[in-house]
């Protein structure tokens, strides 16, 4: 800006800190030099057959076969995980959870407050469902967008979009907790490695060892408390800040998330628009999650990918209220699950070279080689998080690494559900620097990867350290194997 037009220095106008001017700075960075996630799981799988022909006494035939034996083996998953964004999106956008948003969107009053607010109410909504996380915090952003003057709608896009970056895969619908949870989710070759001979019965891990840890607990909760301290400092202050009008959006009056009842209804679409099924089958859900929790010896231990994704599709089916609402909710989801079913079949691939290969036995005795029972989780958190900066797969890709990273924990006697939530602390981490995830929401700001990624850098450049030195600390406090 000329002299001419540059705003005079104001004494009255809040300083700019160095976490907002770094975040600034940023933003224009990332999209250029990232590309799709898609193109780094075709390289991984070419790396991953180059592997297992030079470093294993397999064939290109042998190797060529356990590629297409595993591609599909991973179909069940495939469905649950895109169950997980579409039942979070049908909760988020329900008529009461509308409501909900609109009251808690008044409660802010100065920019930053509002990006704090975005920010912890993403972080912990996550660690309940991240697709549910993911929309609605981005509708409550735009929501306080509409209401705020003076807040940085970047800022609040990438706040929305935090929950993916930091907990969520600690909590109830992170995959690799899910995974080891579930029976039938992985390979029976990766539960026999996780078993070790009997050690862990069935090579089942439950959420009581992995996210219900107190030490899993804790590390949430300080996540939560310095990520949104940190984007509170880094979020612009009013008069650096680019509002939505400024960047040429148009929020419009608000977010439509039900068709509208049509006037006069049919006979033959009279159940569509009434709660009469819904009051029925979600009665019929209700009675039987009653008594699969009652027949459970541990309530903890009984939960799994599929009962966590039939309790979020009650819920969401309970607050649109009618079947016609429900539907229309799902198709606006669709769209969002598009990388899941397309990359996961490559993901499965690649984990059948590995195991058929028997390359996961090489790869756990090089994390033995470089590794301490001490340093082994940080180890896994950083090797997750670089692997997922290339291979954004929401936590599925653990069925690739889940061989070898298992047996190394056996090797080093590290708690194996503490080497998953090392796992997933780093993979959530990696979600800052990839924008993969943040499609569905970039979408609905009508916003570029390259408009947000500054924010969420800074908060990976403050999270990373903190991330390995918990999952070191805390570690110590742990027992083998469980």
């Amino acid at each position: 800006m000329s002299p001419a037009t540059d705003p005079a220095p104001d004494a009255t106008r809040e300083p700019v800190g160095i976490l907002a001017r770094s975040a600034l700075a940023l933003t224009a960075w990332t999209e250029r030099w990232v590309p799709d996630a898609f193109v780094f799981a075709l390289l991984a799988t070419l790396v991953v057959v180059v592997a297992g022909v030079s470093a294993t006494e397999s064939s290109l035939g042998q190797v060529v076969d356990a590629w297409g034996r595993g591609f599909w083996d991973l179909i069940p998953f495939t469905l649950q995980m895109s169950l997980v964004i579409i039942t979070g999106h049908v909760l988020a956008t329900s008529a009461p959870m509308q409501r909900c948003i609109r009251v808690i969107a008044a409660w802010p009053t100065s920019p930053r407050g509002a990006v704090a607010l975005v920010t912890a109410f993403a972080l912990l909504s996550s660690w309940v469902n991240w697709g549910f996380s993911l929309v609605f915090s981005a509708v409550l952003a735009r929501q306080i967008a509409r209401r705020l003057e003076g807040v940085d709608y970047r800022a609040l896009c990438a706040a929305s979009f935090l929950g993916l970056g930091s907990v969520w895969a600690q909590g109830l619908s992170g995959s690799a907790a899910l995974q080891m949870a579930t029976p039938g989710a992985l390979q029976p070759a990766i539960r026999d490695i996780v078993a070790h001979g009997g050690l862990v019965p069935g090579g089942v891990i439950a959420f009581r060892h992995t996210i219900f840890l107190w030490q899993s607990l804790l590390s949430v909760a300080i996540e939560v408390v310095v990520v949104t301290l940190v984007m509170w400092m880094a979020a612009p202050p009013a008069h650096r800040a680019k509002t939505a009008a400024a960047l040429g959006v148009d929020l419009g009056e608000a977010d439509a998330v039900s068709p509208p009842v049509p006037g006069s209804i049919p006979p033959g679409a009279w159940l569509e628009h009434s709660p009469i099924l819904t009051w029925l089958v979600v009665a019929l859900g209700a009675a039987y999650l009653w008594r699969y929790f009652a027949d459970a010896p541990d309530p903890l231990n009984a939960l799994t990918l599929n009962i966590v994704n039939l309790m979020f599709l009650l819920a969401g089916f309970l607050l649109h209220g009618t079947p016609g609402r429900l539907m229309h909710a799902v198709q606006a989801a669709t769209p969002a699950v598009w990388g899941v079913l397309l990359q996961f079949p490559f993901y499965a691939g690649i984990a059948g070279v590995i195991t058929s290969t028997h390359l996961n036995e090489q790869l756990a005795h090089l994390f033995v080689r470089v590794s301490t029972p001490a340093s082994f989780p940080p180890l896994v958190a950083v090797y997750s998080a670089v692997l997922g900066v290339f291979v954004p797969s929401g936590g599925s890709k653990w069925v690739i690494e889940a061989p070898y990273v298992m047996a190394a924990a056996h090797d080093l006697h590290v708690h194996l559900g503490w080497v998953v939530t090392a796992y997933d602390l780093g993979e959530a981490v990696a979600n800052l620097l990839q924008p993969f995830w943040m499609l569905p929401v970039l979408g609905l700001f009508h916003l570029r990867a390259r408009d947000v990624m500054g924010y969420t850098f800074v908060v990976f450049l403050a999270l990373l350290p903190l991330v390995l030195l918990l999952v070191t600390l805390l570690g110590l406090t742990l027992p083998y194997p469980l």
